[in-house]
């Protein structure tokens, strides 16, 4: 794909994440925690719950454009959640926000008259085409995205248009039924993953979907989970 803007890539670190969320309008009591297992029980009862979403980051293979054509065929048409086409070189981290918090249960929690709020209410009338135009003009969203951006402990590219082997992915439950969708802004929309009756993505079928997710993408590199789920720092 050409890209008609660039953006650095955002660094996987939970404060970075829940700093921009804030401030594109969602309340403080959501915040991003890190998933440091699937597999531990212990370590995932550190995660508060319920998580209303699950954003991964994942090293791409060689073959991963390829392999999204021929995957995008099982893509699903949904008017129950919210997907945007990614048209922002290097900006996955910044889709993925859009999608972990303008789905479920965390949409009600995006503040009246925020900038986000405004953002997903112009958005709400159009296809997607002409949603991408609507991001890639939103010159607060692109300053706040930056700003934090360049607080990553990371040394980002110097040139935004240079490539990097990792992509962000985001896990959602539809705003009013019970199905799981996988938003990848790459695709052509929402992957519908199934059923799943709890609200919690870190229930037993929503780390079923994650394995499988990390399992078929392998590519022998460090994935990293972020939950979105309460701020536990207004509750201590």
């Amino acid at each position: 794909m050409i890209y008609k803007k660039h953006f650095i890539p955002l660094e996987s670190d939970p404060s970075l994440f829940t700093q921009l969320i804030h401030q594109l309008g969602v309340s403080t009591t959501l915040s991003l925690h890190d998933i440091i297992t699937l597999d531990d029980d212990g370590l995932l009862s550190l995660v508060p719950r319920p998580v209303y979403a699950v954003i991964l980051v994942f090293p791409t293979a060689p073959d991963y454009e390829a392999r999204l054509a021929v995957e995008s065929d099982s893509v699903a048409t949904s008017e129950d959640v919210v997907w945007f086409k990614q048209t922002i070189n290097n900006a996955c981290g910044l889709y993925a926000i859009l999608h972990a918090v303008a789905n479920g249960p965390a949409r009600n929690h995006i503040e009246p008259g925020s900038h986000l709020f405004r953002l997903l209410e112009k958005c709400a009338s159009l296809d997607p085409t002409d949603c991408a135009t609507i991001l890639e003009n939103d010159t607060e969203l692109e300053s706040k995205y930056k700003a934090v951006a360049q607080m990553g402990n990371t040394e980002a590219p110097e040139n935004p248009e240079d490539e990097v082997d990792f992509h962000y992915v985001c896990f959602v439950k539809s705003t009013s039924k019970d199905n799981l969708f996988l938003l990848d802004g790459d695709r052509n929309g929402p992957v519908d993953q199934g059923l799943l009756a709890e609200d919690d993505l870190l229930s037993e079928k929503g780390i079923r979907v994650l394995k499988e997710f990390i399992r078929s993408h392998d590519n022998g590199g460090h994935f990293s989970l972020l939950g979105l789920s309460r701020n536990t720092d207004l509750w201590m």
